[in-house]
């Protein structure tokens, strides 16, 4: 199964998590924000849906997405704009866009200040 941990980490956490890669330790699929704020605002209510359906869907368009979520394409299309600006979605060489991962893990911890 191929699954994508969504998380917090600073530049730190992720150039040690690079660096433990590139010496050939396994890390797995990370996609990193460096605070919760700019995970939330990443990841909407709607953007969250959108990976919903697009978890183990494969490439599709926009369009189809937009049918599967029964939303209008347009709103669709701005959501998938800032979800591939930000590399959690890609898009294929036929231009379609995709999410290849099977699953997805949150991982994040709210401390006391």
């Amino acid at each position: 199964m191929n699954i994508v941990t969504l998380g917090l980490a600073s530049r730190e956490m992720s150039n040690k998590r690079f660096l433990e890669a590139f010496e050939g330790k396994p890390q797995g699929a990370f996609i990193s924000f460096e605070s919760p704020s700019l995970l939330f605002k990443t990841l909407s209510g709607k953007r969250w849906e959108i990976l919903k359906v697009m978890t183990g869907a494969g490439p599709m368009s926009i369009r189809e997405l937009a049918r599967r979520m029964s939303r209008d394409v347009k709103g669709v299309h701005g959501d998938v704009h800032v979800l591939l600006k930000a590399g959690i979605l890609r898009k294929t060489a036929k231009g379609q866009i995709e999410f290849p991962f099977d699953a997805v893990q949150v991982d994040f911890m709210l401390q006391a200040a």
